[in-house]
């Protein structure tokens, strides 16, 4: 449809708001409380715009076919300029050493609305400041404006944020006659409320920050970032998140670090918070370099050494790391005739392979932006708020902003997950079930069906997970764009070669956009480029940050590696876009190419492999420089490019037959000779052992456990206990996770120092003993 603002003819989609129209045409509205991608608020409504000759507001009114818009009378600028007066009402005189001025809203639309005295006055209310943890909060700066609850409830899916009782005067109500109505009406909703968290005093949440990114004042900012920093000081340096596969846009906030010593640190991480939201690791988790790195040239000439005399068979590494270094392992391995170990790249490559000679496309067909237009979501073999935070808050926006409905089926119970929606139906099932999952995807959903996958019972199959045949249907009736979302369970499962064939089967015979979340940063580049081996060949290894003969790491290394925070690069994302990041920080130590170039290979820059990234597996020869990293006003990004997904000539002969389900046998904890399954996952802001390196977010692994596990076998929070498997054993503290439901306990392997490798062995659900420490000396 079209329609003209200011004049101007602007096309809209149907249902699409006036705000944002204007905002992807460039025409300036002011506003204080709407977020793209959310429920309008009117918190604020600057928004207001004449339509039609009648006043509207423009965050929650649509546009229509012919429609007139002005976003400037005087009768509007009055009303706008009245308001930003109610707001400043013994709003606090301490621009000076506010953390947000330089970038507040407040400050610039009073600049802009030339607020330049006050009409208004009410008796000042006492209100201290609050500390949450990772946040603080200061009350006499908040404009209510009621974005952090908007974001947290719409985006994010927490709802951690509400608004409480100010116990302040109210504005007297003879106003109402004498002042603009929309300032009244924005002033005494103000002067009733505060911000407070939901549940009672404490902050309860993940703390993924999205609240202090998202406010326009500086009432919520980082507790760490707080009173250290004008924010013009601060260079923004683009990047990637470097945590996880979302790979999100971020800037690096950096600055030196004072007068006498020059040398810039990182003193926040933030995004573009109306398109891209980040997670607890990507926001907190920034300083996970090694400041104290050097050259150590003796050691360095000893592994080239041993390269070039054949000593060195294989390269160990994990998928932490940029497309032009994965690359260079290939080349190294060419070179040397090595075996390149990862062991999460190898499971999702070996997946993505199978998965193609079905699917009939060498890369699954679902993004982000699938998952943003999705009325039908179903997700499985992902513990999705912990494996892939970012693509949690993608399907709570879409449950929560297109009514979607859907199925999470998983073994644990998120009780933030089963709150997204009442139409989003948590199903907990065994371990190893999720060929029944896909197969009855496939019987609901597939068109023209071969034979052999037609021949299992979709009532049967729904009644073994426990999933009502009838809310199934209801659920999916008359949905327009489905997504099928899949998660690392799938790929480390013993049957993940069957479970790669019935997912490119849904691909292929169904109408579902398939998400196959990369485990890690840049596994899907690392799958595409390197060509991996599941086993060492006999002779040296060298661990590029992990465990090897010799180790090229950023800590406790033989030679000092570049973090990449450190690094210019590229990512390959789960939306399969090549997106750049920057280095925020120098680095004194080796990066790979300076190991590469000494081999033999020959590149000045790391970034200068970027454009000779393999065609062959969908990369472009386009050179770092010429990568974009920005959104748009209308949330279009402008990051890298994306992957081409090649044709591949499908199968159809998929054996069904040796489909077996692999089961944890349940048995009661404490006695001997028991045991119990538990999970391999990090909490939640958590996704390596460099997020446990950064400041804000280290600490001591546990295993985490849920209410009911550690009331039915009789455990408290921080009791120790000992894990056992086989002949290995792991002494470790027990906690509680308040999200977890189930008889269900998760172990993480972010803390270095706690080798669960032991217990896992490479898969995801483990059969364990589990003693306290008492009772295991007394055995």
């Amino acid at each position: 449809m079209r329609l003209s603002i200011n004049g101007q003819i602007c096309e809209a989609s149907e249902g699409e708001y006036i705000l944002n129209v204007a905002r992807r045409e460039g025409i300036f509205i002011p506003t204080l409380c709407y977020l793209s991608g959310c429920s309008p608020t009117l918190a604020c409504r600057l928004c207001m715009v004449e339509a039609d000759g009648k006043r509207v507001y423009s965050c929650n009114a649509k546009a229509k076919e012919g429609m007139n818009v002005i976003t400037n009378t005087a009768e509007i600028d009055a009303e706008r300029e009245a308001i930003m007066q109610t707001y400043c009402v013994n709003h606090p005189l301490q621009c000076g050493v506010c953390d947000k001025s330089g970038e507040c809203e407040l400050q610039n639309f009073a600049a802009r609305m030339r607020v330049n005295s006050q009409k208004f006055a009410i008796k000042d209310s006492h209100k201290p400041h609050k500390k949450w943890g990772l946040i603080n909060y200061d009350p006499a700066l908040c404009i209510v404006c009621e974005r952090c609850i908007t974001v947290c409830k719409d985006k994010i899916g927490e709802s951690a944020l509400k608004t409480t009782p100010r116990g302040a005067d109210q504005v007297a109500k003879e106003l109402k006659e004498s002042m603009p109505k929309d300032a009244f009406a924005v002033w005494s909703k103000f002067q009733k409320s505060l911000i407070a968290p939901s549940a009672g005093d404490v902050l309860e949440c993940s703390f993924c920050g999205e609240c202090t990114s998202v406010c326009p004042v500086g009432a919520l900012v980082s507790s760490d970032f707080q009173y250290t920093s004008n924010v013009w000081e601060l260079e923004k340096i683009p990047a990637a998140n470097p945590h996880s596969s979302d790979c999100e846009l971020i800037y690096y906030e950096v600055k030196p670090k004072g007068i006498g010593d020059r040398t810039k640190r990182i003193y926040r991480v933030n995004n573009e918070f109306h398109f891209g939201e980040i997670n607890t690791a990507a926001r907190y988790g920034f300083d996970f370099h090694n400041e104290n790195a050097v050259k150590n040239e003796a050691k360095f000439e000893e592994i080239v050494h041993a390269f070039k005399q054949g000593e060195i068979k294989n390269i160990k590494f994990n998928s932490f790391i940029t497309n032009e270094e994965a690359l260079i392992l290939e080349r190294l391995r060419e070179k040397f005739s090595l075996n390149l170990i990862n062991e999460e790249a190898y499971a999702y490559a070996t997946f993505l392979e199978e998965f193609s000679k079905f699917s009939g496309t060498s890369l699954y067909n679902g993004s982000f932006e699938s998952i943003a237009k999705a009325d039908f979501i179903v997700v499985a073999g992902s513990f999705l708020r912990y494996d892939s935070p970012n693509t949690g808050y993608k399907v709570n926006n879409a449950l929560v902003m297109n009514k979607a409905g859907g199925l999470y089926f998983h073994p644990l119970g998120d009780e933030i997950v089963r709150s997204y929606s009442k139409n989003f139906d948590v199903i907990a099932h065994e371990p190893g079930a999720e060929s029944k999952i896909l197969l009855l995807l496939l019987q609901k959903f597939a068109k023209n069906l071969p034979a052999k996958l037609a021949e299992f019972s979709p009532s049967d199959l729904a009644s073994e997970l426990g999933v009502d045949e009838s809310r199934l249907e209801a659920l999916s009736a008359n949905k327009q764009n489905s997504v099928l979302i899949l998660g690392e369970d799938l790929y480390l499962s013993p049957h993940a070669k069957e479970l790669a064939a019935l997912a490119g089967a849904i691909q292929r015979y169904t109408d579902f956009k398939l998400v196959l979340i990369p485990p890690r940063t840049n596994s899907l580049g690392v799958a595409k480029i390197c060509t991996l081996s599941n086993q060492p060949k006999s002779g040296k290894t060298l661990g590029y940050n992990e465990e090897g003969d010799f180790k090229f790491s950023v800590f406790e290394g033989d030679i000092d590696a570049g973090a990449l925070n450190q690094q210019e690069g590229t990512f390959t994302s789960i939306n399969k876009a090549v997106v750049p990041t920057n280095a925020a920080l120098a680095h004194e130590g080796y990066f790979l190419n300076d190991l590469a170039n000494a081999l033999g290979l020959s590149a000045r820059y790391t970034i200068d492999y970027t454009h000779e990234l393999p065609q062959s597996s969908g990369f472009k020869a386009v050179k770092f420089d010429d990568l974009k990293n920005f959104y748009d006003n209308d949330g279009k990004a402008h990051r890298g490019y994306e992957l081409e997904n090649l044709s591949v000539v499908p199968q159809d002969d998929l054996d069904v037959s040796n489909f077996k389900a692999f089961g944890c046998k349940e048995a009661k904890i404490l006695q001997n000779g028991g045991e119990i399954c538990i999970y391999r996952a990090n909490p939640i802001r958590h996704f390596s052992k460099f997020t446990n390196r950064t400041k804000l977010l280290n600490e001591v692994g546990a295993l985490y456990a849920s209410a009911e596990f550690l009331a039915k076998f009789k455990l408290d929070q921080n009791d120790a206990a000992i894990i056992k498997k086989g002949e290995d054993e792991i002494a470790i503290l027990v906690k509680l996770d308040k999200d977890l439901s189930g008889e269900w306990a998760y172990l993480g392997d972010f803390d270095e120092k706690i080798r669960t490798d032991k217990i896992f062995k490479g898969a995801r659900f483990a059969n364990v003993q589990i003693l306290r420490s008492k009772e295991a000396s007394d055995e």
